[in-house]
Parts: C-alpha cells; structure tokens; sequence
C-alpha cells in the first residue's frame, strides 16, 4: 500500500481546511477581545519604530563618516 493515496489525499486536504479555518476564527477572535475601540498605537511599537529609525540614522551617519578615511 502506497503512503500517498487518494484517501491519505482528501484527509489531509480536508485537515488543512479545517485547521486554516480555525487558525482564522482564533485570530479574530483575539483581535476583537484586544481592542478596546481606540486607535493610538501600542506604546512598544512606537519605541520599537523609534529604536529602527535611530539605528538607521546611526548606521548611515557611520558608514559615510567611513567613506572619507583613505585604505
């Protein structure tokens, strides 16, 4: 008997479906309880957001202090 069949098939199909509908309804589900009606942002993503803009001006102001110095 072959692993990979037509009933294996159609069981994994149907166990994909269903765990992607559920996986989605979860989702929902936590989303809705989490927001409270309002629409500023989350106070770690903004100091997040902030902490990548900061270390991309550090990382340009770097290297192109680095250009000038002969090798």
């Amino acid at each position: 008997m072959s692993v990979l069949n037509k009933r294996n098939a159609v069981f994994g199909w149907a166990v994909w479906e269903i765990g992607k509908r559920a996986a989605k309804m979860k989702a929902k589900s936590s989303v809705r309880h989490q927001d409270n009606g309002s629409r500023r942002p989350n106070a770690r993503a903004v100091a997040a957001m902030l902490a990548a803009a900061g270390g991309t001006v550090w990382f340009w102001r770097r290297r192109r202090s680095g250009d000038d110095e002969p090798s």
